[in-house]
Parts: structure tokens; sequence; C-alpha cells
């Protein structure tokens, strides 16, 4: 890592939370990308829109930097699910590979450099569809390797190639074919298969949660994609609150960003670690349930 501006295109996608959003830019602008992208949700209402002027005024006011700036502000709210989707279609269409992230997702330094390494390491292996920088459980296995595979991943900061976004379908009109044929539960075995079908037909097809991030994984699935992890995390979630989208309770509050060691060591085992695939979708122990409810009191 070095003070030379960096390679990899970076999209940050915002809506209207200026403080999030200053922490996630004021590490963007420490590595000086050559290349920025920012998307910009529209608002819903009047003070939505008083809070999205200001967040807009404070991102392209401080791209100090000599790089190329491209910018979507939206005029109306399309939320997440349109926006999202549609910021990364774009980023995708301009860009071979990049590094995407949202404005309540505060990478360490080591992120980015992170994702760098691995996005040429893998550039051409069909194999892996996502690089991730949130590690659930902050740290997995590190004494073994610098990172590992999983069927599953997150998008709390994350990096991809053209190669792999192409293909996806924020409709996902394919769902009942793919689950006819038992995709699921071939590509994720019979308790996962199950929980991350009913996730995506009550979220998508039933149009339930105005998410972007259920069918990108739904891609992943029916393409046996995996997902690189750091063994430490990378990413802490910064956007636990009432004015979240999706994060309204700190399930995660105990992760951090943590710095790692660059280059990485070449993990040469490219399967996907079940233990860890399983311990995503594991119940809380009581304590943790407990930890979360006191502070969501206290907040």
């Amino acid at each position: 890592m070095n003070n030379s501006q960096f390679d990899i295109p970076i999209l940050l996608i915002t809506y209207n939370r200026l403080e999030t959003a200053k922490k996630v830019f004021s590490s963007i602008k420490d590595i000086k990308p050559n290349k920025l992208y920012f998307v910009s949700d529209g608002p819903k209402d009047v003070s939505d829109k008083t809070k999205i002027d200001k967040l807009r005024k404070y991102i392209i006011a401080n791209v100090s930097w000599d790089c190329q700036f491209k910018s979507i502000l939206r005029d109306s709210n399309l939320g997440c699910k349109e926006s999202v989707s549609n910021g990364i279609n774009w980023f995708f269409k301009n860009e071979e590979m990049g590094i995407i992230l949202e404005d309540d997702c505060l990478p360490s330094k080591s992120f980015f450099y992170f994702c760098e390494e691995l996005l040429q390491r893998y550039k051409h292996d069909e194999r892996v569809y996502s690089i991730s920088g949130f590690n659930q459980q902050n740290e997995w296995n590190s004494d073994h390797y610098d990172y590992f595979f999983s069927r599953l991943g997150n998008c709390w900061g994350w990096a991809s190639w053209r190669r792999c976004w192409i293909d996806y379908d924020v409709e996902i009109k394919d769902f009942e074919l793919f689950n006819k044929l038992n995709g699921f539960e071939n590509s994720l075995g019979k308790k996962l298969g199950k929980i991350k079908k009913d996730m995506i037909y009550k979220g998508v097809i039933g149009d339930t949660v105005d998410s972007w991030a259920l069918q990108w994984g739904y891609l992943r699935h029916k393409n046996s994609g995996l997902t690189c992890i750091p063994s430490k995390s990378l990413i802490k979630n910064i956007g636990f609150g009432d004015d979240a989208t999706h994060t309204f309770h700190p399930l995660n509050f105990e992760v951090e960003n943590n710095e790692i060691n660059i280059p990485t060591a070449v993990n040469t085992y490219v399967v996907p670690d079940f233990e860890y695939d399983e311990l995503m979708f594991k119940k809380d122990s009581i304590v943790t349930r407990l930890k979360n409810k006191l502070f969501h009191f206290l907040s």
C-alpha cells in the first residue's frame, strides 16, 4: 500500500445520510482513485431533498484530487432495488472491473488493496464471482489463510467484474424454472438451499423487500459462483439506526474494519467453506440477542 493514486475504479452509492457518507468518502479520498463513479438516489419529499442536496454538494466539492469523476444524480426516488441495480449496470457498462461501496460500509485502507489484488488474481477465473470485504465472524481461520471462499457472500463493500454482472436480472425471470430443477438445493445443499430459496421468493418474487442484493446472490447461486472473503473483516457497517434502509438493529456491531498485510498469500483451495456458510444463518445466542436489544434501547 502506498500514497500513489489507486488504479481500480470505485462506485460510491448514497441516499440521504450525510454523516455516514462523509466517513466512507473520506476513506475513498485517502487512496485517491483515478476513477470515481457516484450514484445518488433522489428524494421522497422536501425534507429528503434538503438532506440529499447537502450530501451531493459535500461529495462533489471534496473530489479535490485529479480523477475522472462521473455521477448520476436522480431527480426522484427510485428506491434501493432500482437505483442501486441501475447504478451498478452503468458502472460495469463503463468498466471491466471495480469496487462498490454504499454510504454505510466503512472500509479499512487494506480493503481497497485486497480488492485490487484479488480482482487481478481471479480476473479470468469463472468460478469466482465476487470479492467481499465483510466477514460476518470478524475473524475466521486467519492463522490458516488470508482469505477463503464462500457459496454466499455479503455486499457490504465488495468488488466484481463485468463478466459476472452482465447476466444480472433484477426481476430474476427464470426463478420458477431454477426452483423446479431444485437449483437452490443442488447449489447450496438442502438446509441453506431452502433458506435462500425462501428469502429470494419472499423478497423478490413476493416483492416484500426493496433489494437488489438478493438478485445478485441468485445469479451467483445458479452459476455456482464463489465469493472471496477476507479472514479478517475489512468493512464495518456504520449504518445501523432508525434512518437505515435495511439495517435497523446491529446484528454485526462487533465486526470491525481491520487492517491486513498486503500482498496476501494465495489460497490454492478454491472450494467453499461450508462451516462458515452455515454460521451465517445460525440463530444468535441469547447473550447476543440481549446485546442487540440493549443497543437498540440505548439508541
